[in-house]
């Protein structure tokens, strides 16, 4: 009986009327007969399908392989212990990142040289009372790729760079735009590692954020 003014339990839109017959109904459709290809071509997928299994196979073998011997050699490198402390970068990536940028020192003499080489820096253009920001586009896809996959990762293991993307997000920045940025910031972190020879610092990097919410 239902009382006058008395609210009627929530029934989730409707969808909990007949689940156990419609249940029924799809276990007996997905256990009926069907419809069966000639047997020369049910044999063909058949082949085909344990083809694949087998290059699947072998590739996941050769590619532990070669990570495994890229952890060998990039563990000898003088650099490595300083990439692999940033958050984010394993053996792989941080081979990817440091090969891409060359193990030169010297090779870009500020933060800014390293951002522009990377494209992760923007373009500003203005003329009277325009102006506009854009992103570069003529960029090395290797490097992009992998300090894309560097920010991304960043997200759980840096506090950081969490509130960093966070603080993006909330002023309007899609989330290429604010994993773009974030990977900017990062590179500038990884040149003052580098240059100064240092380990990453938590609380160093993001400084100013903490001034700026203080």
């Amino acid at each position: 009986m239902r009382y006058r003014g008395a609210r009627s339990p929530p029934r989730c839109a409707g969808r909990q009327r007949n689940t156990g017959q419609r249940a029924a109904e799809i276990t007996a459709a997905l256990r009926a007969d069907y419809l069966q290809a000639p047997a020369a071509v049910a044999a063909a997928y058949g082949a085909a399908a344990r083809s694949a299994v087998r290059l699947i196979s072998a590739y996941t073998a050769e590619i532990a392989e070669l990570e495994e011997a890229l952890a060998e050699h990039f563990d000898q490198h003088p650099d490595a212990k300083i990439v692999r402390s940033l958050p984010g970068l394993g053996t792989i990536l941080g081979a990817r990142v440091l090969g891409e940028f060359g193990d030169d020192r010297t090779r870009f003499p500020s933060p800014q040289s390293r951002k522009n080489y990377a494209s992760t820096s923007p373009i500003t253009k203005a003329s009277g009372r325009s102006h506009i920001v854009l992103a570069r586009y003529a960029r090395n896809r290797r490097l992009a790729d992998a300090l894309q996959q560097w920010a991304f990762c960043s997200l759980s293991t840096s506090p950081g760079a969490r509130a960093c993307y966070d603080q993006l997000r909330a002023r309007g920045k899609t989330h290429r735009q604010a994993l773009r940025q974030l990977a900017n910031r990062w590179v500038g972190i990884l040149h003052t590692c580098l240059h100064r020879g240092q380990l990453y610092n938590e609380t160093a990097a993001w400084q100013h954020l903490q001034a700026a919410a203080a």
